[in-house]
């Protein structure tokens, strides 16, 4: 039985309970929840549904939990409800409930885990979205890890999503990033605000091999520009495809100016009453909307500003139907919420229409010390020098597997160990832990095929592995609508713990060499296969693969 079913079955012996004391059925809630105690004495788990609504139903909160556990008592799959404190309700399912899961599991397979908590919900997600002037840095990285997994998440949850990426590739940046090209293929010094790093310089010497006429072309500095921006972009995506991580569009900046977008939304502005001039440029009146001062949008000298183009970008997307836009920003950047906010609002946007998640910064560690220089990049740490340093799989699990908001230290000792230790390794060995017991199961004789008692599997620590697996689609529904995927990654360690204590448990799934299979062994078999399952499941939202062996 999964929490959900359990949880309408509270609800049904709820109203019940409801009816026969004569009370307003109109207080309850339309769902509720079940939890698993903190100690497993306590049952399977429990229920407050008589605290939360006895008050407005104008009763004792016992009392009516009384009435709920003797109807929830007599429910297919329900052994026996207790009651504690003022009113609690602590359930214990029977064997054979409890082990079902195991079979709903198998036979969903892949889907397991997949809910419709955001069915319909139509979203863009935009993250990364570093300018395309040298490689993704170490900040990047994170949101990199955390973006692609999140939007796995949503996915399964339901949403229809699309991945983007903004190529800031309009501005003084891309012209100091094109100065610092042709300065490198002329030989000469790097100019003033511009880039260094051995990467300007094997770039220079590509727009060199495709363009053998750059420096002698009328423009050169164009011709730098453009087939630099090329092949950085072209860096940066393979860059990126090589982490897991793949964006659906990548949206450039130049093209909004290029298409009059930034007139057309500072006009959409205007008519809605929130666009005027002063000291010669014009501005919007975002503190309106929240923000601490009005914003630029147009300099006296007529160049548009940066605020501009995210006024038009904001009203392309929303004008490309998305219904819902999650915007990924590192800690740099935390100013920037109040400005993007007053956007959505001055466009006339119910709150909520635009969600900005912040993200904290990440240091590498060698041997206790910060590692600061790239080999590549020259001053930062780049995606490249953090794979190189601990893998894609450690990387990807170590940045997903704290809150955005908090900063990480990324130890590389750590996370290069082949040990428990090890986060990763820890999660990944038990996957591959239950792929090995699984094979030799099946070489001994036990197959799925051979009939599945669920009612077998009463071991105290089988049941501890039966909730945690029961738990995973709820666990995913909750990543995916607070944003937080390293909940995915806590779930995934505790279900490599379950899964360690019920192998040292002595409970075989295989049998003896010279033992025939058992019943016990089927249905423990499928418990296996469950975990593996979920296991593989879980690493997939990651975007971290689950190894068969290691």
């Amino acid at each position: 039985m999964t929490p959900e079913t359990l949880a309408e079955k509270v609800l049904s012996a709820t109203r019940a309970a409801f009816e026969a004391l004569g009370l307003d059925g109109a207080v309850l809630p339309s769902r509720t929840a079940v939890e698993r105690p903190r100690d497993p004495k306590h049952g399977d788990y429990a229920s407050n549904i008589a605290l939360q609504t006895a008050k407005k139903a104008g009763t004792n909160p016992r009392a009516l939990a009384e009435q709920i556990a003797g109807i929830l008592a007599a429910a297919d799959g329900v052994a026996k409800v207790d009651i504690a404190g003022p009113g609690f309700l602590n359930i214990t399912l029977d064997a054979a409930a409890a082990g079902e899961i195991a079979g709903k599991i198998v036979a969903a397979g892949p889907s397991y885990g997949t809910n419709g908590s955001m069915e319909g919900v139509y979203a863009n997600l935009e993250f990364v979205s570093a300018n395309p002037t040298g490689p993704i840095h170490a900040g990047g990285t994170r949101w990199a890890a955390l973006g692609d997994a999140l939007a796995r998440i949503m996915r399964a949850s339901g949403a229809k999503l699309t991945t983007e990426y903004y190529v800031n590739d309009a501005g003084a940046q891309i012209d100091h990033f094109a100065s610092s090209l042709l300065a490198r293929a002329k030989g000469e010094p790097t100019p003033e605000n511009g880039y260094v790093g051995a990467y300007i310089d094997e770039i220079a010497a590509d727009v060199l091999k495709r363009r053998p006429d750059a420096l002698d072309a009328p423009e050169p500095l164009e011709v730098f520009r453009t087939v630099g921006l090329e092949l950085m972009l072209d860096d940066i995506k393979g860059t990126l495809a090589d982490f897991g991580t793949h964006f659906d569009v990548f949206f450039s900046e130049n093209d909004l100016h290029q298409r009059g977008e930034l007139d057309a939304a500072v006009q959409r502005l205007s008519e809605l009453g929130h666009v005027y001039e002063a000291d010669g440029a014009v501005w919007l009146r975002t503190t309106d909307f929240g923000d601490d001062k009005d914003r630029v949008l147009k300099s006296s000298k007529g160049a548009w500003t940066y605020f501009a183009a995210d006024c038009a970008y904001y009203l392309d997307k929303r004008e490309r139907g998305f219904e819902k836009l999650v915007l990924m920003l590192g800690a740099d950047h935390h100013g920037y919420v109040g400005r993007m906010q007053a956007i959505s609002r001055a466009f006339g946007d119910e709150p909520g229409t635009l969600e900005i998640l912040i993200g904290q910064f990440v240091n590498l560690l060698s041997n206790g010390e910060p590692v600061r220089l790239s080999k590549r990049a020259g001053t930062i740490i780049t995606l490249n020098d953090v794979v190189e340093a601990v893998g894609v799989d450690a990387a990807r699990y170590a940045l997903t597997r704290y809150s955005a908001d908090s900063a990480i230290d990324l130890d590389i000792d750590l996370w290069t160990k082949h040990g428990n230790e090890n986060p990763v390794y820890y999660v990944q060995y038990a996957h591959s832990r239950t792929n090995g017991i699984i094979r030799t199961a099946t070489e001994r004789g036990v197959a799925l095929g051979d009939g599945y008692d669920a009612s077998l599997l009463s071991h105290p620590l089988e049941t501890e592995l039966l909730k945690v697996l029961a738990e995973f689609p709820a666990v995913v529904a909750t990543a995916a609508e607070l944003r937080e995927p390293h909940r995915i990654a806590r779930y995934a360690e505790e279900l490599a713990g379950a899964w360690h204590r019920f192998q040292s448990s002595g409970c075989r799934v295989a049998p003896g060499h010279d033992e025939d299979p058992t019943p016990v062994n089927v249905a423990r078999l499928w418990l296996a296969t469950a975990s593996r399952i979920v296991f593989a499941n879980a690493l997939g939202l990651l975007g971290v693969s689950a190894p068969e062996r290691m």
